[in-house]
């Protein structure tokens, strides 16, 4: 998805969490021009879309 460079993160979540993203992945490798795909990708895919949102809602929320 990107050729940026890459940091290892460890973390450690619920196992119905790693379902999910499991699911995720899986549903992006079927429904996505990208083909094969990582849970990296994934998650960096997600928390880029989450913080686009998070940075429109805190622009909304500015005194005019």
């Amino acid at each position: 998805m990107s050729n940026n460079p890459k940091s290892q993160l460890n973390l450690r979540v619920p196992a119905e969490t790693l379902k999910q993203l499991d699911e995720i992945v899986e549903f992006y490798q079927e429904n996505t021009k990208f083909g094969k795909v990582s849970k990296g990708d994934v998650l960096s895919d997600i928390i880029d879309k989450s913080h686009e949102v998070m940075t429109k809602q805190k622009l909304n929320k500015r005194p005019r």
